[in-house]
């Protein structure tokens, strides 16, 4: 399932505190769509890596009651109490864990309760882990155990990754050149011993990496240490075309008309100016980028289009797009 169909299925599951375990190769943003959707629910989360964890951490620590003279479990901290009514229990790297951490994870999913302990009711349990073939050192998970899931599996869709981007700031370069090649998004690969490889993750450190502005001779190896060195050959050749665009100010105000005709230069353009165009955007402005995308290759018309819609943003009242509908409507997905 592509992201949002993940997201869309977790809420609902959420809802009726369904146990879920999410599956995916390493790296594709499974603990980030579970921080996603608790941020929009306003509602906690308390993410938990359960592979760091002993048996004792989720059940808690025997301590003797002297006034009762009895044993009792004193419950562990980082567990959700009753202060806070509504979350999402995250336990990441499930798989991972060793098999008695697995098994104390078991009560607390079976009967939402440990030791002492019991799960708050507001409170949704989800799991998440890489599968066995993705090179990670898991164990095996007990039938029992698995049992006590609805089992998702999270796969890479780009169109929900460059949308991501977008909201979130990415760099434009990074944007533009995962909608040149696709295919860049995800290089794992199960039979390759590279260290480094592409994911949706390594492209947020290779932002971070523009981000910091470092010197020349370091960055190559920099960007190579994220995606791998001949991925980040061809990012950075990608990336130094953006010199050669033409003034978006211009096409906006309409004095600009010149395109590239490079095609690196012409996704990073029309990334560009996708993501220049706002709710504040003039209609006259708006109008002057459909009128110059008339004049584009169909397909970068479209992208242009497709991005804008994407954001919500209207078109139908623009005098030239009758136009561009004529010309593209049979291109649009």
């Amino acid at each position: 399932m592509n992201p949002q169909k993940i997201k869309r299925s977790i809420e609902h599951l959420c809802e009726r505190k369904v146990p879920i375990f999410l599956w995916g190769p390493p790296g594709i943003g499974k603990s980030s769509i579970i921080a996603q959707i608790a941020k929009e629910k306003g509602i906690a989360c308390i993410d938990l890596r359960l592979s760091l964890l002993d048996p004792t951490d989720l059940r808690g620590i025997p301590f003797f009651d002297a006034v009762n003279q009895t044993a009792i479990w004193a419950p562990a901290s980082f567990l959700p109490d009753g202060s806070i009514k509504e979350g999402i229990l995250f336990l990441d790297e499930l798989n991972t864990a060793a098999p008695m951490v697995q098994a104390s994870a078991y009560q607390l999913i079976l009967d939402r309760k440990i030791g002492e302990y019991t799960l708050p009711d507001g409170w949704s349990i989800v799991a998440a882990g890489n599968r066995e073939s993705d090179r990670g050192v898991v164990f095996r998970m007990a039938a029992p155990l698995a049992n006590r899931f609805i089992h998702l599996d999270m796969e890479v869709s780009v169109d929900d990754w460059r949308a991501w981007a977008i909201n979130n700031n990415i760099d434009l370069s990074i944007i533009s050149f995962i909608s040149y090649r696709p295919d860049a998004l995800f290089t794992f690969n199960t039979q390759s011993d590279t260290k480094a490889f592409a994911t949706p993750r390594t492209w947020q450190y290779v932002n971070e990496v523009l981000l910091s502005t470092p010197e020349d001779d370091l960055i190559m190896a920099l960007i190579s240490g994220a995606i791998g060195e001949e991925l980040a050959a061809s990012f950075l050749g990608f990336k130094a075309v953006i010199k050669e665009l033409p003034n978006m100010d211009g096409i906006l105000d309409g004095t600009e008309k010149e395109f590239p005709t490079d095609t690196s230069a012409l996704h990073i353009l029309c990334t560009a100016l996708a993501i220049r165009v706002n709710d504040d955007t003039r209609t006259k402005e708006l109008d002057n980028l459909i009128n110059y995308s008339l004049n584009l290759p169909g397909e970068f018309a479209v992208m242009i289009i497709q991005d804008l819609r994407q954001r919500k943003i209207e078109l139908d009242h623009l005098k030239s797009w009758p136009l561009w509908m004529k010309k593209f409507n049979t291109l649009l997905r």
